[in-house]
């Protein structure tokens, strides 16, 4: 009896999971228990712990400071105990679920993820590209890489790199026109997307004004990746990110004809649930990328 009260294994489970989804009915789908059942495991941790752990609201709940102190050495510790149940079954193979944007993903993850592979032979990657915001508590992911502000309510959020643009374009394009010898020359050509914000911001700040689309292709293809293939192509001017093609750059598949590059303040982020900072296959792949950051930004590369 001494030992149960001490360690109330079930309710802790039970805890996790609501802190993890944010939610006693979500935690109940993925338990397969009832709300009630849920609530009352919780209502039983709370009394052996002595506080509230969950501030409840009208379909809203959000972990007190007792609570947020606890949940992510409650998730680590069951984080723990499955390596330790895989490795006595002689599953020495853990999954780590990585969403990504497609342009990161392609131009700068893929490229190094085996790096990460050969440091963690035990981790098995599994990598989906995706621009829109998954949820954690839904969605089977580990960590996300997103692009914005790093403010995302309940995910903690590691900066990797800041975000700089600039028009690109193949050589072959720019001598079309006789050569790109000041930033008006870019608008007699096409434009990838000209509607895109990054445009206005780059031409304003090079002193061109910003023509109206009504009369200009306005062709999107969704991905920054994407419209740099059309760029090398010389398919048209793509606004890029400089940092993505260092080898397009220095192979003269494209060029870039202005050193100015600007910022809307935006940068790429690794984010991840709050409360599984401390899960050991999340704290590998966090300390590998953020090393291999500071290797890139030393290197230039």
């Amino acid at each position: 009896m001494k030992l149960s009260k001490q360690f109330p294994l079930n309710a802790l489970r039970v805890f996790e999971a609501v802190a993890r989804h944010g939610s006693f009915t979500r935690a109940g789908e993925e338990l397969g228990m009832t709300q009630t059942a849920v609530s009352y495991q919780i209502k039983l941790l709370e009394e052996n712990v002595g506080e509230p752990l969950f501030l409840r609201r009208p379909r809203h709940i959000r972990l007190t400071e007792t609570g947020e102190r606890l949940a992510p050495q409650v998730s680590e510790a069951f984080e723990m105990l499955q390596v330790a149940m895989a490795e006595a079954r002689g599953e020495t193979e853990v999954t780590l679920q990585i969403t990504c944007l497609a342009t990161f993903a392609s131009q700068w993850l893929a490229r190094r993820l085996g790096n990460f592979q050969l440091a963690n032979p035990n981790i098995a990657v599994r990598l989906s590209t995706s621009d829109s915001l998954v949820d954690f508590g839904r969605e089977a992911v580990d960590v996300g890489i997103r692009s914005g502000m790093g403010e995302w309510p309940g995910l903690r959020a590691d900066k990797l790199m800041n975000v700089y643009f600039t028009p690109m374009l193949s050589p072959a394009l720019a001598e079309s026109i006789g050569g790109v010898h000041e930033p008006a020359d870019l608008l007699k050509l096409r434009i990838f997307d000209p509607t895109d914000p990054w445009w206005h911001q780059w031409l304003e700040a090079a002193g061109v004004s910003v023509p109206s689309h009504e009369k200009r292709s306005t062709s999107s293809y969704g991905a920054q990746a994407y419209e740099a293939a059309a760029a090398v192509a010389g398919q048209g001017v793509a606004i890029l990110t400089p940092d993505f093609y260092p080898e397009e750059l220095a192979s003269g598949k494209l060029i870039r004809p202005f050193d100015l590059q600007c910022t809307d303040g935006r940068g790429y982020w690794l984010a991840y649930p709050e409360s599984r900072r401390n899960v050991p296959k999340i704290k590998a792949f966090r300390n590998w990328i953020l090393e291999e950051m500071n290797v890139a930004a030393t290197s230039g590369s």
